[in-house]
């Protein structure tokens, strides 16, 4: 996928880019793999908001990705690359020879007629296969990976993300992940080979505040254009810095920016082999 520039025709678009959708064979989604996506607006059973700016966006329905891929030792075939409006990557339709039907996540590269399939023993280090990573050749990269055996994938599933495999040592593999942690999973957890399709999709310019309420995304207040009741930051008629002793806060006046937030006696601690580095 290539990003296309707009002609700098108004304000809003001198500054947005959209994607390139060629790589897109198919328009409407298959009508069996998608169910109603009801909007939550940030918002939990009682109503109170939990995640802030989210709300309206345009209406969408969801696609029953399959991300377990647990149908081994059948063959599938790619029917075509479609776009999803609840992910960055595109997703693929799928049609076992069985005649069953799936969405599955795309790898780069991947191209409708080819041929995939998911296995628990060795089978060809092809891009889009799933297998167990003990099976699969050190060195290569890999997406959707698993954390616990069975559940389905839970890691490296972003557009155009992608981990390594390292080495395996007993019944663990090592990992590095797209933030440079390097981490132990047990080798019988399956992972798909391969990058995440559509790389270039974290260079899309949104340009303008409407583009991203059609995403469902509400604008963001700098804390210190708020009253000091409201942010720590706040006051100063909005043209101060930041300025407080201990560093930057969030709204509830926790240290942020730079600030570890995970516990550090947490119980997974014991399968990171090394912590991702800061980006300076």
């Amino acid at each position: 996928m290539t990003i296309k520039l707009h002609k700098p025709t108004t304000p809003g678009r001198r500054k947005s880019s959209v994607q390139d959708f060629s790589d897109i064979t198919k328009t409407t989604p298959e009508k069996s793999l998608i169910e109603p996506l009801k909007k939550k607006a940030g918002r939990n059973n009682t109503g109170r908001i939990t995640v802030r700016h989210q709300g309206g966006g345009a209406k969408k329905m969801y696609r029953k990705v399959d991300f377990k891929r647990n149908i081994f030792d059948v063959e599938a075939e790619v029917k075509a690359i479609e776009y999803d409006p609840n992910r960055g990557a595109r997703i693929i339709l799928v049609e076992y020879t069985n005649g069953k039907k799936a969405y599955f996540l795309a790898p780069n590269g991947i191209k409708v007629g080819d041929k995939i399939i998911s296995s628990a023993k060795k089978i060809e280090a092809k891009i889009g296969n799933r297998t167990t990573l003990e099976n699969i050749p050190v060195g290569l990269f890999v997406h959707n990976i698993e954390l616990t055996p069975g559940k389905g994938g839970q890691i490296v599933r972003g557009a155009g993300n992608s981990a390594q495999l390292q080495v395996i040592e007993g019944d663990y593999a090592q990992i590095k992940l797209p933030s440079g942690e390097v981490r132990k999973i047990l080798k019988n957890c399956f992972a798909t080979i391969g990058q995440v399709s559509n790389p270039d999709y974290s260079l899309v310019r949104w340009g303008k505040a409407g583009r991203m309420r059609h995403r469902g995304i509400k604008p963001t207040v700098k804390g210190k254009s708020m009253n000091p009741c409201d942010h720590p930051h706040g006051g100063g008629e909005g043209r101060n810095p930041i300025g407080l002793k201990s560093g930057p806060k969030t709204k509830w006046g926790k240290l942020a920016r730079g600030v570890k937030s995970r516990k550090p006696n947490k119980w997974s601690n014991k399968f990171i082999v090394q912590r991702r580095k800061r980006k300076t």
